[in-house]
């Protein structure tokens, strides 16, 4: 697959790793976390980087201004997500602080 440019992008290569990450861990939870919580944060975080991409796509700077703000809402459930899994025991220590 040939790279575009958005993948040269800071801001994109941690949100590329960060879903990935996240979707490793997830992998390894039971049926019902997996079901329920995992669903959810592996969405939010492979949205981080695909609004970002989209966003380079478009043709104004409006536009990617827009989908920018879709990738930070984005990270910001994906925070969500992560609290979640957290607290209620799916996430160590170690795995929360990393992330």
């Amino acid at each position: 697959m040939a790279r575009t440019h958005f993948e040269k992008l800071h801001i994109y290569q941690p949100s590329e790793q960060l879903s990935d990450i996240i979707s490793d861990v997830v992998a390894g939870w039971d049926s019902f976390a997996r079901d329920t919580v995992g669903k959810q944060i592996v969405r939010a975080a492979d949205g981080i980087g695909a609004n970002i991409a989209e966003g380079t796509g478009r043709g104004s700077f409006q536009d990617n201004r827009r989908y920018v703000k879709l990738a930070r809402g984005a990270l910001n459930e994906t925070k969500h997500w992560l609290r979640r899994a957290y607290k209620r025991g799916l996430l160590t220590n170690e795995q929360i602080h990393s992330l």
